[in-house]
């Protein structure tokens, strides 16, 4: 790529606008909407560029301790919403810079947005089918049990052995309804 070269795109809010393509370090941190924000010449390894890799690195490693007051947790949301905007659309207060952060977001990685009906209801169950990361759910509860469904029995085993109380007969749906008939028979006489 030529190193003077600047990309432009057209940000929706009227004409093209200059911008410069994202950093890898800053893409790492999740920072990337910020070069493709940044109205810097495209000049890989820039003074520019690296004040603001050193300075969003520096954030990010504040960030990794532990929240102590509310602007730490305000500055942790705000870096997880930059760091994903299309997750965070509907947010009431920030959900308008969400979009326009998507809308570049996309424009820089090739994805025009859906135009006709067809389109739009293909992107949205997309997005519905997909399933969401989560941490705790696809490392921490990663165990053989996790999809399986127990039976009556299986579970009451279970119990017996957590609580340590021999398992109590449970009816099953046939018992009860072989005691309600006998209920309603001498109810009759």
């Amino acid at each position: 790529m030529n190193a003077q070269a600047v990309s432009r795109i057209d940000d929706g809010r009227g004409g093209a606008e200059h911008m410069s393509l994202p950093r890898s370090s800053m893409n790492m941190m999740g920072f990337a909407v910020c070069c493709l924000c940044c109205d810097e010449p495209d000049v890989a390894g820039s003074e520019r560029c690296r004040s603001c890799i050193a300075s969003h690195a520096k954030t990010r490693e504040r960030l990794s301790t532990q929240a102590t007051s509310k602007a730490d947790r305000l500055s942790r949301e705000l870096v997880i919403m930059l760091s994903n905007p299309a997750n965070h659309t509907e947010d009431s207060m920030h959900g308008e810079m969400m979009i326009h952060y998507t809308e570049l977001i996309n424009a820089h990685q090739g994805k025009a947005p859906a135009k006709t009906i067809e389109e739009i209801v293909a992107v949205f169950e997309k997005q519905k089918n997909k399933r969401q990361k989560s941490l705790i759910r696809d490392v921490a509860n990663n165990n053989e049990w996790h999809d399986v469904e127990l039976s009556a029995d299986q579970r009451e085993e279970m119990l017996a052995k957590i609580t340590g109380e021999r398992p109590k007969h449970m009816p099953s749906w046939d018992e009860l309804l072989s005691e309600v008939e006998k209920l309603l028979e001498e109810d009759e006489r």
